[in-house]
This record gives C-alpha cells, sequence and structure tokens, in this order.
C-alpha cells in the first residue's frame, strides 16, 4: 500500500471538535498540520517581525491584516511540496481562499457541521488547564481528579468566553464570516461536509473518506 498526497483545509465552529478531529487526521494519516494560530503564537514568543506586527493588531483587539498571515502561511506550504498537510484555521476571509487557491492545490475541504445547541452545551461543560490548553469536558472527557489537570494537578478554568451567551455571538459571528468562504470552496469542487453531534460520531466518516484519497493499493 502507498499514499498519495493529500493537502486539505479542515473548518468548523469553536467547540466542533475540529481539535480532536485535526489531531486524528495528522497521526492516522501522517500529515503535516499547519494551525494559523500556532504559528502566530509561535511568532510572537520568538519576537520575529510577523509576531511584532501580530502582537501590535492583538493587543488593540484588531485581527492580522490579510496581507501578514496569508504571507505567512503561504510561505510556510511552500516549503512542504513534497508533504501532506492539513491546515488549519486559514482561510478566514474570501481574498485568503484565493490567494491560497492560487498558489496550492487543496484535495478537500472537510467542514465539521455540528448543531449550535449542541456546540453550547459542550462548552458550558468545558474546563481548562490554562497554562497548557489541555481541555476536558464533563460527562465526556472528565479529568481524572474534579477540577484538577491530569498532568500537573493544577487547578482548572472555565473560560469567559464559554458562557453560553458569548457562545452562541461566537458561532454567529463563525456562521456569517464561513458562509462565503463554503460557497467559495463549494463551487471549486472540494468541500466535503461532515455532520453529527459528537467527534466519535463524525470521525468514522472522515477517516473512511480520506482513506479513499489518500490510500491506494
Amino acid at each position: 500500500m502507498s499514499r498519495n498526497l493529500f493537502r486539505a483545509v479542515i473548518m468548523g465552529a469553536p467547540g466542533s471538535g475540529k481539535g480532536t478531529v485535526s489531531a486524528r487526521i495528522v497521526k492516522t494519516f501522517n500529515m503535516k498540520h499547519i494551525s494559523s494560530g500556532d504559528m502566530l503564537r509561535n511568532n510572537i514568543e520568538k519576537s520575529t517581525e510577523l509576531g511584532k506586527i501580530a502582537e501590535k493588531y492583538i493587543k488593540e483587539g484588531k485581527l492580522v491584516p490579510d496581507i501578514h498571515i496569508t504571507k505567512c502561511i503561504l510561505g510556510e506550504l511552500a516549503q512542504l511540496k513534497s508533504s501532506s498537510w492539513l491546515l488549519d484555521g486559514f482561510p478566514r476571509t474570501p481574498e485568503q481562499a484565493e490567494d491560497l487557491w492560487r498558489q496550492e492545490k487543496i484535495d478537500s475541504v472537510i467542514n465539521l457541521d455540528v448543531p449550535f445547541d449542541v456546540i453550547v452545551d459542550r462548552l458550558r461543560s468545558r474546563w481548562v488547564h490554562l497554562p497548557s490548553g489541555r481541555v476536558y469536558n464533563i460527562g465526556f472527557n472528565d479529568p481524572k481528579v474534579p477540577g484538577k489537570d491530569d498532568v500537573t494537578g493544577e487547578p482548572l478554568s472555565q473560560r469567559p468566553d464559554d458562557d453560553p451567551v458569548a457562545v452562541r455571538k461566537r458561532l454567529e459571528i463563525y456562521d456569517a464570516c464561513t458562509r462565503p468562504l463554503n460557497e467559495y470552496f463549494h463551487q471549486q469542487g472540494v468541500l466535503v461536509t461532515f455532520s453529527g453531534k459528537t467527534t466519535d460520531e463524525i470521525w468514522p466518516n472522515v477517516k473512511k473518506y480520506l482513506e479513499s484519497k489518500i490510500v491506494k493499493s
């Protein structure tokens, strides 16, 4: 058995399980994981030119302009011509989508569709170990000791933006921003939507789809 090179984008609302599905895709199919958020944080920590620009905008509560994010992401992808990769967190605007499409051959845009009511309930029960970013969900992915991180034993916290009212607002914004992206990638013939209420319900279908696209005899 051998594998085709495969380049994909993954999309999903906050709380949709995108992080978990991404991790499973990357591990199962040995793909590079390119996260725009991680790249920005790394650049800020290293005080690169991009990092200094990004930090300035973030401190002002503004989005980092397209030109800087696009240059960073496309520059990274240009170095991965012989690798399969999964792009997470980019594109976020139609302009970014068009720039990405012009430079790269995108095989698939994986869109996770989870009902907003399910996401609100999920995030209401989400607890986080802030220093590491480890996430727990009461009733689904409980910590071994209630209220404590499994690794360090330090206390867990709930994010203020996981409040149901705040979550619904974030979801509305996400929906408005991503609708044009879904339409764009649908027109290109690469959008594939996977619907469900849980990651364990969605993942087998994602896995089966990718196996049909990546693995060949």
